[in-house]
């Protein structure tokens, strides 16, 4: 959460514009904003009940046969990692970062550093976080958050390539062309 809500403040201070796009229309990518807005109300309860009440952890039903300490610190690394990448890619795309489709501010392509590896360094990021999450607090709930962010983040790249086609026309395809989708 701090990596985003700090994000978009940075990008809404020097740009006077709200990096959050989605509007709550009744489109697909309007829809994809709702569903992710529950994942991550679900994935801060799972850590609030992890963390603040440890009797209740029993009910996001624990994978047991999970629960070593290797994989837990795997899991914490991956957290750890992913967040600096996602950071770091966030950084990079300085002004053109939105959550969301921004039709109505065309943002310049960003192409290089880590987005010279992957046209979508955050979302893959994301990705990463999520199985970290799910090493390290391994249950059902977060099982559930990973397999539903792996599934909307799929979609949301989708729209946006679409999105990114028709703005940046023949750059884009060059850069798809160019680079991969995560890596």
């Amino acid at each position: 959460m701090a990596a985003f809500v700090w994000r978009s403040y940075v990008v809404w201070k020097r740009t006077g514009i709200n990096p959050v796009v989605f509007k709550g229309t009744d489109s697909a990518h309007d829809f994809i904003g709702t569903i992710s807005k529950f994942v991550f109300a679900l994935l801060l309860f799972v850590v609030l009940v992890y963390s603040l009440l440890p009797a209740a952890y029993q009910y996001l039903l624990p994978v047991p046969w999970l629960q070593h300490p290797w994989i837990e610190s795997t899991g914490i690394i991956l957290l750890i990692a992913s967040l600096l990448w996602i950071v770091g890619a966030q950084a990079q795309m300085g002004e053109s970062w939105r959550i969301g489709i921004d039709a109505d501010h065309k943002t310049n392509l960003v192409q290089t550093g880590l987005y010279r590896v992957s046209r979508n360094p955050i979302f893959l990021g994301m990705m990463v976080t999520v199985f970290g999450l799910f090493l390290a607090v391994p249950n059902a709930v977060t099982l559930l958050i990973f397999v539903l962010m792996v599934v909307l983040i799929n979609i949301q790249v989708r729209l946006e390539e679409e999105y990114l086609r028709t703005t940046h026309g023949e750059e884009y395809v060059h850069y798809q062309r160019a680079v991969g989708r995560w890596i």
